[in-house]
């Protein structure tokens, strides 16, 4: 059957949606129910915080997938990436007639529609800076909506429906849907769109850094002549992809002087960061966040230039900044059971673990930090970063590097191996540890870590509930 649009569909009506734990998905059904909706969802592996945020709305979520799952059968089923076409719950939603369409294609036509858009793009800082673009724009008085692929503490969810014609987005490159693969942003109708950084990943979908560059060229032939487009001047690839964009409203941004938007740290310690953002050579004042890292004064930086763009009031982007909580799972301090401060982020990058260690051990420069790594992601668990993960950890105090997560369909050529990351670690001189689970990391964390140590947590999953058990130990 063809795909439909979610326009014909009246509230009350039941809408299910395959896949309902993944960030962007939990906040579409969160979206929905508010607009009065129906909702239900199926997922096989539920964690935090998405899952958590869902039982809090009050939204069940079936597990595992199964066709007994569109039992009342549903007005409108939306589908989730991580569904294939031989899933026995798309199978039944086929036979069964039902209208349905991806993600992407619900958010494009039916919330975002004809409203001023913010599309936040790039390979790392896009939940950070869609979180902080929502928040400015917020505390600017424009009442924005957003989906973001994270929760973010002071709005303490992920999504908000808009109460004016603003809506911001988190604009992923991934692949929309089995029936629709194209980068999930080329449905966001965008109209002001940052571009952070441009590397390869995705290892999964995109066979090399060229098809990872066509999707984001993609992109910008699609931000309208009234838009406006900023990106990190800085980077080659960056800025190979921007020189595709041909409206007048483009702007660059980062600390190289050449930038339409020059960033520069004046002061860092453990509570804040002070930095200034001047405009064509013309100051437009200092900012207060308590953000830490070159790349978060990069993903600070460019909102501040998108506000500008948009003739935002600049007291509205410093407020923003000043007041601005984070987001979960991104330097997201848990708690400092034993005196031993325990911190977590999404970070599986390369470059993101490289630029999140650094940024750690910088905030927190007089304590020893714990680099606790658990390779997750469809890219990481590959062998592609092999070597780039070297680099990443080479300036770690000392590091913990995890059994790499399911790699049973992976094939034995092209998997990641933790214990020769370690190995090369080692020949650096690194302190560099592998371990089989999340058990035995906190048994040796417990009897390593001394009080005002830092253990910093990097993985994109659940990590076998690493974090309770570690204030269990530690407590």
């Amino acid at each position: 059957m063809a795909q439909s649009s979610l326009k014909s569909i009246k509230p009350g009506s039941h809408v299910h949606l395959m896949g309902i734990c993944g960030t962007a998905m939990a906040s579409l059904a969160g979206l929905l129910k508010d607009k009065g909706y129906k909702v239900t969802g199926s997922d096989s592996n539920p964690y935090p915080p998405m899952s958590t945020q869902l039982e809090s709305l009050g939204i069940q979520i079936q597990k595992p997938y199964s066709k007994n799952n569109l039992t009342p059968k549903p007005d409108f089923v939306i589908v989730g990436n991580v569904i294939s076409a031989s899933n026995e719950e798309a199978q039944e939603m086929v036979k069964l007639d039902i209208p349905f369409c991806s993600l992407p294609q619900a958010m494009g036509e039916f919330i975002i529609d004809d409203r001023i858009s913010y599309v936040i793009s790039g390979t790392h800082g896009k939940t950070t800076t869609t979180s902080l673009m929502s928040w400015v724009l917020d505390q600017a008085g424009f009442e924005p909506g957003f989906l973001i692929g994270g929760i973010a503490k002071n709005f303490s969810q992920s999504f908000r429906n808009p109460k004016q014609n603003v809506f911001v987005i988190e604009g992923d490159e991934y692949d929309t849907a089995y029936f629709d693969k194209v980068p999930k942003f080329i449905h966001y109708r965008p109209r002001n769109v940052v571009l952070t950084s441009v590397e390869f990943d995705h290892a999964d979908i995109y066979a090399d850094f060229a098809a990872v560059k066509a999707a984001f060229l993609r992109l910008m032939k699609l931000i309208p002549e009234n838009g406006n487009f900023v990106f990190w001047g800085d980077d080659k690839n960056v800025c190979e992809v921007a020189e595709h964009c041909k409206i007048k409203n483009k702007f660059s941004y980062g600390f190289g002087k050449a930038n339409s938007f020059v960033c520069e740290i004046l002061e860092e310690t453990e509570g804040y960061t002070k930095f200034s953002v001047t405009h064509n050579g013309e100051k437009l004042a200092d900012f207060v966040t308590t953000m830490t890292g070159r790349y978060n004064i990069l993903n600070a930086t460019s909102v501040v230039s998108q506000a500008y763009a948009n003739q935002i009031p600049l007291d509205g982007a410093m407020k923003g900044l000043s007041t601005f909580s984070g987001v979960k799972r991104r330097q997201d301090i848990l708690g400092e059971p034993g005196g031993i401060l325990v911190i977590e982020d999404f970070a599986h990058h390369p470059t993101a673990v490289k630029e999140t260690v650094m940024a750690i051990q910088n905030k927190y420069k007089s304590r020893k930090v714990f680099s606790v790594f658990e390779p997750r992601s469809a890219t990481s668990r590959r062998k592609v970063f092999q070597k780039d993960y070297v680099d990443a950890f080479s300036e770690s105090h000392e590091i913990i590097i995890a059994e790499a997560f399911d790699q049973g369909k992976i094939s034995e050529t092209d998997r990641f191996s933790s214990a020769e990351l370690v190995d090369d670690l080692k020949k650096k001189n690194k302190p560099a540890h592998v371990m089989a689970s999340a058990d035995e990391i906190v048994k040796y964390l417990k009897q390593t870590a001394k009080p005002k140590d830092v253990i910093l947590i990097m993985s994109n999953g659940g990590f076998d509930g690493i974090y309770q058990k570690l204030f269990a130990a530690l407590g």
